[in-house]
């Protein structure tokens, strides 16, 4: 039987502000996720929605952040 370990997940504002970069910036970063990559949408009564990271979402949003900063191209979709 398959049983989900996750827990808890942060929100993307609560995220940004550990990584002292711009929400919006990260969101940007954060869209080129998958849900197997820790990343999810929360939502609730009367909201859109929120973006939202488990433990090991924020590890691999941790390691895009590195390469956006290292590559900012690397990540940019052409339009």
């Amino acid at each position: 039987m398959h049983v989900n370990k996750v827990h808890h997940v942060t929100t993307i504002n609560s995220v940004a502000e550990d990584f002292a970069v711009d929400e919006d910036w990260l969101a940007e970063v954060a869209n080129e996720m998958d849900i197997e990559d820790g990343y999810i949408w929360v939502y609730g009564i009367g909201e859109d929605g929120v973006q939202a990271f488990t433990d090991d979402g924020i590890d691999n949003l941790r390691d895009l952040v590195r390469m956006r900063k290292d590559a900012p191209r690397w990540l940019k979709h052409s339009d």
